[in-house]
C-alpha cells in the first residue's frame, strides 16, 4: 500500500537524489550505465537516440527525458486527480511505443539498486516498492 507516509518518504528521497541539473545528469548517467550494463540486448530499443553510446548528447537528453516523466509522477504522489492524468499521458505514449510491461519491472530494479547506492540506509525500499508498483501499473501497456 503506497500511503500517505510511504508517498511522502519516495518524495523527499526522490528530491534528495533528483533534484538540480548536475544531479539529474549524473543520476541519469548512473542510472543507464547500470541498466544497459545488465541488459544489453535491451540497447537496440534505443537506436534513434544512440543508446550504444550512452556519453552522446542523444542519449543524454532521452535519459532524463525519461526520468523526468518518473520525477513529475512523483511529484504528484500526492495528488490524486493529477497523478491518475500523468499516469495515462504516460500509459499511452509507452503503449504507443509498443513498451513491453516487464521492461517497468526491470527499471523497478534498477531503480532501487541505484537508490540504494545514492540513499545508503535512508533508503526506505518498502516505500518506493508499493508505491513504484503503483506507478508502474498505471504506465504499463
Amino acid at each position: 500500500d503506497c500511503n500517505t507516509l510511504k508517498r511522502f518518504k519516495v518524495k523527499h528521497q526522490w528530491q534528495q537524489v533528483f533534484s538540480g541539473e548536475h544531479h539529474r545528469t549524473e543520476f541519469s548517467l548512473h542510472f543507464w550505465k547500470e541498466f544497459l550494463h545488465d541488459h544489453p540486448d535491451l540497447v537496440s530499443l534505443f537506436k534513434r537516440v544512440q543508446g550504444e553510446n550512452i556519453y552522446s548528447p542523444e542519449f543524454q537528453a532521452h535519459g532524463i527525458r525519461v526520468l523526468a516523466g518518473l520525477d513529475s509522477v512523483i511529484g504528484v504522489l500526492d495528488e490524486d486527480d493529477t497523478f491518475t492524468v500523468q499516469l495515462a499521458h504516460l500509459k499511452a505514449q509507452h503503449t504507443e511505443r509498443g513498451t513491453k510491461p516487464e521492461y517497468f519491472d526491470l527499471f523497478g530494479t534498477q531503480l532501487f539498486d541505484i537508490l540504494g547506492d545514492k540513499l545508503g540506509t535512508h533508503f526506505d525500499q518498502a516505500a518506493w516498492r508499493d508505491c513504484y508498483a503503483v506507478i508502474a501499473a498505471g504506465i504499463k501497456p
